[in-house]
């Protein structure tokens, strides 16, 4: 977990459903999503406040989507992450990406266990222009 190698694992992957992204241009998840969006990932919006972002559907819940998922990435609350990652677990998702302040060790765990690459309390703006500078 959060090893240089998971990170440029996940960082490949390219279909990133963010879970708890808001549509508040002040917010993290908008901004880490804008520009993970912008260096062309496919950002699949999960927040059942929201109907779009960005001109793109917003998902109740990841169960809710319907096609292939690479990563989840996660801006909830910690004890929000066992629910989050039992359901990337069970849409097939690759790998799971806490942002930065979401610890859940128990719930890293059950995500290794199912195969799943896991970082936690990382953001994944700031590890992809670490890499991609």
């Amino acid at each position: 977990m959060n090893e240089p190698d998971t990170i440029a694992a996940i960082l490949s992957m390219k279909t990133i459903a963010v879970v708890g992204l808001s549509d508040n241009e002040s917010r993290p998840s908008f901004q880490v999503a804008s520009y993970l969006a912008y260096h062309g990932y496919d950002i699949i919006p999960v927040n059942p406040k929201i109907a779009e972002w960005k001109g793109r559907k917003s998902y109740i819940g990841l169960r809710e989507i319907g096609r292939p998922v690479d990563a989840v990435d996660i801006f909830r609350k910690s004890e929000e992450v066992p629910g989050i990652v039992a359901f990337a677990i069970a849409i097939g998702a690759k790998a799971v990406w806490m942002q930065e302040g979401v610890v859940n060790e128990g719930a890293a765990k059950e995500a290794q266990a199912a195969g799943l690459l896991v970082v936690m309390d990382r953001c994944m703006k700031k590890c992809h222009q670490h890499f991609f500078r």
